[in-house]
């Protein structure tokens, strides 16, 4: 790749990102992600309408996803949307599969030995791991990247699929360098990650990341307005996964209740109240992008 100029040693941004992004010290700002745009139709609808009529902020499109044409002719439709691309590098559906966008010949280190994308557990992920070049890591992530932009749609940052961070240290690297080469934000939340971008000046979450598939599904809308309420100042992301849970979700995902209760919430009134009673401001990647390129330049 070309070389990429990565600041280091630089002054570290305020204390907390949300003066970084022009808040005041004491500002709760929620970044409200809907992650697996593209997966499958009813992903597709839900998110949607949780960003249009619901709380949400913004999306992640998975481009190797059988949806993805769908998602990608949604965002055409509604250019206001602001996403990302949710890097995918594993395959969780045994009912719907997905593969390496690449091509399974240009990225063998990424496949199994049945030449099919790995699991995201423990042992999948030890294994990919264990073998996966980076040439062919960054071949993968380029062509889903590309992708993106010949369809004509202009991404806000990048994030990944199932892999916190890139899942090793060397992926995490080449990120932040694609990121800088494409004008791209990093959704960046362990602490190690963190600690390396605020160290190079980048804006980065200040706050414990939520995925809501550690949730539990009973409840599920009392505990978020309890997040809500107890949501610290400072910038905080909640990764979140609605879904219509319709019979076709049934059929393929064994996750469709998380994202139904998801998608409930996220669509309904009592979101909206509790935002506003809370003083929260939701925001999206568009305004951690801008402050990321300020910061990173290709030479």
């Amino acid at each position: 790749m070309d070389e990429v100029v990565l600041p280091s040693g630089l002054p570290q941004p305020p204390a907390l990102s949300c003066e970084a992004l022009g808040y005041s010290p004491d500002a709760r700002l929620l970044i409200v992600n809907c992650d697996d745009f593209g997966m499958y139709p009813g992903i597709n609808a839900a998110v949607v309408e949780s960003i249009e009529e619901g709380i949400a902020s913004s999306c992640s499109l998975m481009v190797p996803c059988p949806g993805a044409v769908d998602a990608m002719r949604r965002l055409r439709r509604r250019p206001e949307i602001g996403f990302g691309i949710h890097l995918t590098m594993v395959c969780e559906m045994p009912r719907l599969r997905w593969g390496p966008l690449a091509g399974a010949e240009k990225v063998p280190s990424l496949l199994d030995r049945q030449g099919s994308l790995f699991a995201p557990t423990q042992a999948g992920r030890a294994a990919l791991f264990g073998q996966a070049r980076l040439d062919e890591v960054e071949l993968e992530f380029r062509a889903q990247i590309d992708a993106v932009a010949d369809a004509g749609l202009a991404p806000t940052h990048l994030d990944f699929h199932c892999l916190a961070d890139g899942g090793r240290g060397g992926i995490f690297e080449l990120t932040l360098e694609l990121a800088a080469e494409y004008g791209l934000a990093v959704r960046v939340w362990l602490d190690p990650g963190r600690h390396t971008a605020r160290q190079r000046g980048l804006v980065v979450v200040d706050n414990d990341f939520l995925d809501s598939f550690s949730l539990d599904i009973e409840e599920k809308a009392a505990r978020y307005v309890q997040l809500l309420r107890d949501l610290p100042s400072g910038l905080s992301e909640w990764a979140v996964h609605p879904g219509l849970g319709d019979p076709n979700s049934r059929a393929v995902d064994d996750g469709w209740r998380v994202r139904r209760t998801d998608y409930e919430f996220l669509t309904s009134p009592q979101a909206q109240e509790a935002l506003r009673r809370e003083g929260i401001v939701v925001v999206d990647y568009k305004q951690i992008q801008r402050a990321w390129t300020r910061v990173l330049s290709p030479r």
